[in-house]
């Protein structure tokens, strides 16, 4: 049975929490860390690795999850907890810097990345598409790191959902509305409408330029 990249990258994740830990992480630690809304997904990622014969799991324990295999993408050279100044990020698709786009949860992979690159540390990365933040300093292609939070303040930089779709934006509020504004003068802002579902999912915190 072949594993899909969100699969691996969840074998690698475990591999890396039960080495620094001893025990495996919960459903709901694995459904925070990739961005899913539920544990379910989490659940079922899991169902796919133990038919895989990559897990093995005890009925009724909790955080029983033990490895069958190392995952095929670990480094087998070096552990990967050897340096505390590296992070394991999942890549959970892409965010528009233009027009807000779906994301594209199916393209996860995990990457390894300074943490001196980023401030917060980010919980993970998406790709950007389109160049609406491009006088931020945020181009198309670009990785960037994202701060879970639901929090942000007036002028910071925050990924958002609209409805079912995010984006990049800079956080504007006043007089009871928000405004999603870009960094690039070919963009018109988006304001937010009433009756529109809308959430801050993060703060920008930093990028990396692929191939740069």
């Amino acid at each position: 049975m072949s594993l899909t990249d969100t699969q691996r990258a969840i074998h690698l994740f475990l591999a890396e929490r039960i080495e620094a830990d001893g025990f495996a992480p919960s459903q709901t630690e694995i459904a925070r860390a990739f961005g899913f809304k539920g544990v379910r997904a989490a659940q079922y990622h899991l169902e796919a690795l133990e038919a895989a014969g990559a897990i093995g799991r005890s009925p009724g324990r909790a955080r029983s999850l033990r490895l069958l295999q190392q995952p095929e993408d670990r480094p087998h050279q070096l552990p990967l907890t050897a340096n505390e100044d590296t992070l394991h990020l999942p890549v959970l698709g892409q965010v528009a810097a233009g027009v807000p786009i779906g994301a594209d949860i199916g393209s996860e992979q995990m990457v390894l990345m300074d943490r001196a690159l980023f401030t917060p540390t980010p919980d993970y990365l998406l790709k950007v598409k389109g160049d609406s933040m491009r006088d931020e300093g945020i181009f198309d292609g670009d990785l960037i790191g994202v701060h879970r939070t639901r929090e942000a303040r007036n002028g910071q930089v925050v990924i958002a959902r609209i409805d079912d779709e995010i984006t990049v934006k800079l956080l504007r509020i006043a007089q009871g509305k928000v405004r999603l504004l870009p960094r690039n003068p070919d963009y018109a802002p988006i304001e937010v409408q009433p009756g529109q579902e809308f959430a801050i999912e993060g703060l920008y915190c930093g990028l990396v330029r692929p191939n740069a």
